[in-house]
């Protein structure tokens, strides 16, 4: 990575774009499955642990699944541990033995039954509380079985929520590029990194995946045409269509929180700037004029401002500026290097990368307080993206010489490394709440 000048930074936003030879295919209306499904391995522990056992679920041997992704899924939040069950299987129906089971060290007891009427499966799943003697959570779900896995991660999303007060992000997926020996693949994945699938393939570069608000579509930039042009795609139909292709440089989108806009970036007069746009294409309007690069344009989380990357001071750093325009006020002053800016989903914290000692890592900002943290080791990590809870940050990383991806909490105490067999990840977007 280079020094941020006026050159070496578009340098860098685009050094990514080489490609072998032209040519695209759109994934049919429903996503192809990718080859490689993506490995967890994780690393620390949160500051406050919950105790708690996942009883394997009575009923149908198929169920054992189910049990099995709601452990994964706690276990790699950090903030749960795990208690031995030596193999019972409580019926929902059943009383639980609470003094038993927190006698066993556990404070909490998950446990539920799987039926099978045909096709169809129903997942009866209790939450026990063992200190308090109480019932604290029940739910039934159905589904086929192509969709078990959905429900345990619904489950552990609801046992998440109960027990933390904060919703569960087991549910939602991530958006990624994969780049191969064929060429660049735009998928999508649960996010645990399994069922992923392909939204997009082309022999050229795909970069800057951004979700709408409602998890419906997809914008990003794509240079099948052999520039960079933007385009939004509806994730169920495949349909997608170009909503900016001006002269120049057309990258970095960001939605809009109630997903009317986007902000992009342009180049037609010569340098970066940033421009909002109707998500249909159309309603173009430039922001504000700068002398030097502005770029990666981030909605704050009521729409009234926008955070980006401008060398204006003489270095990279981070902006805000309101969407209406006006004055721009600097947000980042430690380091002298420091891009990709993201709002945190309440609006209170700021992650991005910072260049240390050679090094580039995600840092966080309290905007209240100003106070910096340090979240990863580097050598070269890029492109965070916040969880929708606001508790966990994505982002890609280059660790053991492999290209990467990776899940920070938002204190820098757990991580988490999602890696593919084959190939380069980057670009990571993690998706929003969808219900």
């Amino acid at each position: 990575m280079t020094v941020f000048t006026a050159s070496s930074f578009i340098g860098r936003l685009w050094r990514r774009t080489a490609a072998a030879g032209l040519g695209i295919a759109l994934a049919a209306a429903t996503a192809t499955s990718a080859h490689a499904q993506l490995r967890v391995d994780i690393s620390g522990v949160g500051a406050t642990q919950y105790p708690i056992a996942i009883a394997d679920f009575a009923g149908i041997a198929s169920a054992t699944s189910t049990p099995d992704v709601v452990r994964a899924d706690l276990t790699r939040s950090g903030q749960f541990r795990l208690i031995g069950t030596n193999g019972a299987h409580p019926d929902v129906q059943s009383p639980v033995d609470y003094a038993s089971w927190q006698g066993r060290g556990a404070d909490y007891l998950a446990y539920g039954t799987v039926s099978q009427a045909g096709s169809q499966y129903t997942v009866s799943y209790r939450l026990a509380d063992n200190v308090r003697k109480t019932e604290l959570d029940q739910a039934t779900f159905t589904g086929t079985e192509a969709e078990m896995r959905r429900i345990a991660h619904k489950i552990a999303d609801r046992i998440y929520e109960k027990i933390t007060g904060v919703r569960g992000v087991f549910s939602t997926r991530i958006a990624y590029v994969l780049q191969t020996g064929n060429g660049y693949e735009l998928q999508i994945a649960d996010a645990d990194g399994q069922n992923p699938q392909v939204m997009l393939r082309s022999k050229q570069s795909i970069i800057s995946p951004a979700w709408s608000p409602d998890g419906s579509k997809l914008a990003y930039v794509s240079f099948e045409s052999g520039k960079s042009v933007v385009y939004v795609q509806t994730l169920a139909t495949g349909q997608r269509q170009p909503v900016s292709n001006y002269k120049g440089n057309n990258s970095a989108p960001a939605w809009s929180p109630d997903g009317s806009h986007l902000a992009i970036v342009l180049s037609m007069d010569g340098i970066s700037q940033i421009y909002t746009i109707s998500s249909n294409g159309s309603d173009l309007r430039r922001v504000m004029r700068s002398p030097l690069i502005d770029t990666e344009p981030f909605y704050t989380p009521d729409g009234q401002s926008l955070v980006f990357t401008s060398d204006r001071g003489g270095s990279p750093q981070i902006y805000e500026v309101p969407v209406s325009g006006g004055e721009a006020r600097r947000l980042t002053f430690s380091g002298s290097y420091n891009i990709s800016p993201r709002v945190s989903p309440d609006g209170q914290q700021l992650v991005y990368v910072t260049r240390r000692n050679g090094a580039f890592r995600i840092a966080s900002l309290a905007l209240g307080s100003g106070a910096e943290q340090i979240l990863t080791d580097g050598p070269d990590d890029q492109s965070p993206s916040y969880a929708p809870n606001g508790m966990q940050v994505l982002y890609s990383s280059i660790q053991g010489g492999r290209s990467v991806l990776a899940v920070t909490s938002i204190d820098g105490r757990v991580r988490q490394t999602l890696s593919v067999l084959n190939g380069k990840v980057r670009e990571p977007a993690w998706g929003p709440f969808t219900n």
